[in-house]
């Protein structure tokens, strides 16, 4: 009986020990992760094609081709207290749609364009806190028209373009969500082109003319902005193939108007059914107050503008 509970006994410090030693072992491991110096760089492309094809439809309709192509980047480095985040998002879409007089020739049109690019440096301040530094720069590559008028150019390859730059803090409390936030911001706008710049368009400084319509002084190119900004990053892996990323930032000009905030919100939900083959949808919502939008009924003022696109095609993930 003695021999008995003295073999209990050992084998409960034992199985004790163990359970010591793997419950370090898997906090060493969980540091050792949270450590980690180096590169880690991955990103998502995607390529969805849809087509709809009508012959003699009585129900009516048109046919049409729409194709659209995502590419996410990231490159992050870690280096003792010091961390870069950089993120490169490219999107691009067009369609064509019937055989229209706009689309005789084989014009597609656009439905989708942006070049997107974010870094930021940071130090450590604290467990969750750094002392941070941000760079966003934002454009489109072709032009832009009013459709179904594809005469009039509306925007196109550096008008606009934004560049922003902010320094402030960011809070890390988790690998799937950073919160960046900037008293001290400085946005700038770019208007590379003379008929915009002339216009006044996205919120430059339009040209003077005199009574006879003769051009006094040009329009500005660009256009400098002071203020706070809120960037929130969110990106977590819900299920083995349900990935979501959601990006929104806030800015507000203390100058002019600060109680008007500008919105620019993104989200991109990845629904995995196998390693090549997926259905994204991104979602973006833009408010600002410096860009004036006719609507149906000839109105012209800010409003929110939102964009939703649904694919199912071709998507690898690395």
């Amino acid at each position: 009986m003695k021999r008995f509970l003295i073999l209990v006994c050992i084998v409960c410090c034992v199985n004790q020990g163990f359970g010591q030693v793997t419950e370090r072992e898997e906090d060493l491991k969980a540091i050792r992760i949270d450590s980690l110096d180096g590169w880690k760089k991955g990103g998502l492309t995607a390529l969805n094609i849809s087509q709809v094809g009508l012959t003699n439809w009585a129900a009516g309709g048109q046919s049409s081709v729409a194709l659209n192509g995502i590419v996410s980047l990231y490159a992050n480095l870690k280096k003792g207290s010091s961390t870069w985040d950089n993120t490169l998002d490219l999107g691009y879409g067009i369609l064509r749609q019937g055989s229209g007089v706009a689309l005789k020739n084989g014009i597609f049109l656009k439905t989708d364009d942006k070049i997107d690019l974010v870094s930021k440096y940071g130090r450590r301040a604290s467990e969750k806190w750094y002392y941070a530094g941000l760079i966003n720069f934002n454009t489109q590559s072709t032009p832009g028209y009013t459709y179904p008028n594809d005469s009039v150019v509306i925007s196109r390859f550096m008008a606009p373009a934004y560049l922003l730059g902010a320094v402030g803090m960011d809070y890390k409390p988790k690998e799937t969500f950073t919160a960046f936030i900037s008293p001290i911001t400085m946005k700038t706008t770019f208007i590379n082109d003379d008929s915009l710049a002339n216009a006044g368009a996205y919120g430059v400084t339009k040209a003077v003319y005199d009574d006879f319509g003769n051009l006094i002084v040009k329009g500005s190119r660009f256009r400098m902005e002071y203020g706070g900004y809120i960037r929130l990053s969110y990106k977590k892996t819900f299920m083995e193939n349900v990935t979501l990323t959601s990006k929104l930032s806030l800015f507000s000009n203390y100058a002019n108007n600060p109680q008007n905030i500008d919105v620019n919100w993104e989200n991109l939900l990845e629904l995995k059914v196998n390693k090549f083959i997926s259905c994204n949808i991104t979602t973006h919502l833009i408010y600002d107050d410096d860009i004036s939008i006719t609507d149906a009924k000839g109105n012209v003022g800010p409003r929110t503008q939102f964009k939703e696109v649904i694919g199912v095609g071709f998507s690898y993930k690395f």
